[in-house]
């Protein structure tokens, strides 16, 4: 194995207690969210310099406008100031599953032929 390479994974869900998810994510180097709570993981429970890759999708209400908003399952304004890469949502998994997929689907093409 390659030095600095290894991770310990840990698995959370949206019935972790939240005493026990703030241990979890205060030690974490990548945090990846998908649990569909909006709110879910805020800045006070991040390591500084973490990364976050923000999957969850979570249609709100706009308080000010009204209108539905898609937000993720992280609050973003309070993990941006503590996280060294936030994924944004919208704008932020989304467009590189769709690349992805149109990759995958020329190589796909490509073999086929």
């Amino acid at each position: 194995a390659v030095g600095g390479m290894d991770a310990t994974t840990v698995i959370c869900h949206r019935y972790t207690p939240p005493e026990q998810l703030r241990v979890f994510t205060a030690s974490a180097d990548i945090i990846v969210t998908a649990a569909g709570l909006p709110g879910l993981i805020t800045g006070d429970m991040i390591k500084p310099g973490c990364a976050i890759v923000d999957v969850g999708i979570n249609r709100i209400k706009d308080p000010v406008t009204g209108k539905a908003k898609l937000i993720g399952d992280c609050h973003f304004e309070s993990c941006v100031e503590k996280a060294a890469y936030i994924t944004p949502v919208p704008g932020g998994v989304g467009p590189m599953t769709v690349a992805m997929l149109m990759r995958n689907t020329v190589m796909a093409a490509r073999r086929s032929s």
